[in-house]
């Protein structure tokens, strides 16, 4: 069974759309979601809908609980004192983006599960128990099996942390889907898993980077011009 995971989208629709036509090339049996859908983008509520109609299973992003309760972004803010003054960025833009989505969508999201098996894969947005935190491409192994371990699951697939990666174990595989949207590993374009039983492969796809860009600006969401510097640049750029 060939299984698409398709993560971290984050309002942008145009690189969701170029996302989609790629997956009717790669015609992938099934297509799961991995969370963090609206929060970041132009789009929210037009990505959110177009994921319920296709009717794609997926599990609950951090970016997509913090928008019915900020208390775990500020949570995870005093847990992370350098990381504070990009949160507090990320809080204002919460208004914004729920205005845009309404009560319906925001319900939908958060009747998401944190976790999705399908087969001999298991699907999460970070890590099993927190939204929040998730190993990075630099992980040790020891670290992968003791946050994946107890998923028991031959492959493990998360998001979260917006750089694509494969890497096979003795006793099981961790894949990350990298992001639609808001890449941090230096290439800007689109990222999404496709597995074909327990192989694991990255596609990266071009889409209309400035269309989205211009649409950020016109907006009015908060910030709108960092996030589409960060777009441009494929990876984290400070706000100025």
């Amino acid at each position: 069974m060939r299984i698409a995971i398709v993560s971290d989208v984050h309002g942008n629709l145009a690189a969701f759309e170029a996302v989609l036509a790629d997956l009717k090339e790669t015609s992938p049996d099934l297509i799961l979601h991995g969370g963090d859908l609206a929060h970041g983008g132009a789009h929210p509520a037009e990505v959110v809908d177009r994921i319920r109609e296709l009717g794609w299973a997926g599990v609950c992003g951090n970016t997509d609980e913090m928008l019915w309760d900020s208390g775990v972004l500020s949570d995870f803010a005093a847990k992370a004192p350098q990381a504070q003054p990009i949160l507090a960025l990320v809080e204002e833009m919460i208004p914004s983006t729920c205005a845009r989505l309404g009560e319906d969508r925001i319900a939908w999201l958060k009747a998401l599960p944190r976790m999705q098996y399908c087969g001999p894969m298991a699907l999460v947005h970070a890590s099993p128990n927190d939204l929040w935190r998730a190993p990075l491409p630099t992980a040790s192994d020891a670290e992968l099996r003791e946050v994946y371990g107890s998923l028991n699951a031959g492959v493990t697939v998360y998001g979260h942390i917006h750089q694509p990666y494969v890497r096979v174990l003795p006793t099981m595989t961790v894949a990350n889907s990298g992001s639609v949207s808001l890449s941090y590993d230096g290439d800007p374009r689109a990222s999404y898993l496709l597995m074909d039983g327990e192989r694991a492969t990255i596609r990266r796809v071009e889409y209309e980077l400035e269309i989205e860009v211009k649409a950020l600006l016109r907006s009015g969401l908060p910030h709108a011009e960092w996030i589409g510097r960060t777009l441009r640049a494929g990876r984290f750029v400070a706000p100025s």
